[in-house]
């Protein structure tokens, strides 16, 4: 088995945390409807600082959707979705990578094309993310034969050489055992230190409290709470979030 090579977050210096400035979300009065009925919202909110942002809740909250309004996949039926100063480079991880039926390498250097990287830069920059998240030896391997933990940091590397400034992941860690769980929330923290925000969706109370900075509770498609991590953990303010780490079901 090929070692992931990220280092965890608190092994890394301090002087070499990425310096940057990051951009702030806000959600105005957002709502999203579907035949008619109402899947998410309305709600407002503002997301500022570094992260990582943790949208937590039940299945079915309307988490995904969140993150779907927020990369711009989906576009808001009433209210706003901006970005302040400016909207930033994004990158998106879904539960089920989205990879293309070709190798591993050529995942990436497919995203580079389209990224406009020179031709040049391709094949080392693809092959650097490769050995950084463990997937040399799978270089050259179908990415769609590779093992659920291997296809989820093949989808991250290809997230990493496109240097995003925000990085949404949903669920990245839902169908992935314990050691793929730790190479993910590895790359979660390097991410992190290279100064890119994360905004990462999940229902595990104990991957939140390794990760999160700050917790957007979701609950019946409306934000109830955006509470600092260590306060939603101690001190929930809504009920729902009460019940949600009570481990009760939420009506």
């Amino acid at each position: 088995m090929t070692s992931l090579s990220i280092p965890d977050a608190h092994t890394i210096p301090d002087a070499q945390v990425a310096s940057y400035q990051a951009a702030n979300l806000s959600f105005d009065a957002v709502s999203f409807y579907h035949q008619g009925k109402t899947l998410f919202g309305p709600c407002s909110f503002t997301l500022t600082g570094a992260g990582p942002t943790l949208v937590m809740g039940p299945n079915g909250a309307g988490k995904s959707l969140l993150l779907r309004l927020a990369h711009g996949l989906l576009s808001p039926t009433q209210g706003r979705v901006s970005w302040s100063p400016a909207r930033p480079r994004q990158a998106m991880v879904f539960q089920q990578p989205v990879l293309l039926r070709r190798s591993a390498i050529s995942n990436l250097t497919h995203a580079l094309a389209v990224n406009k990287t020179p031709r040049k830069a391709r094949k080392p920059l693809a092959e650097a993310a490769l050995a950084r998240f463990g997937l040399i030896a799978c270089t050259d391997t179908p990415a769609r034969v590779l093992s659920g933990g291997e296809q989820q940091r093949l989808a991250l590397a290809r997230a990493w050489v496109l240097e995003p400034e925000v990085l949404f992941l949903d669920e990245p860690t839902s169908a992935l055992d314990p050691a793929a769980i730790k190479a993910v929330e590895a790359a979660v923290h390097a991410f992190q230190r290279q100064g890119t925000r994360i905004v990462m969706t999940t229902h595990d109370v104990h991957q939140a409290k390794r990760l999160a900075s700050d917790v957007l509770f979701v609950a019946g498609g409306h934000v109830r709470e955006h509470t600092p991590a260590d306060m939603f953990f101690t001190a929930p303010a809504s009920k729902e979030a009460q019940a949600f780490l009570a481990g009760e079901l939420i009506e």
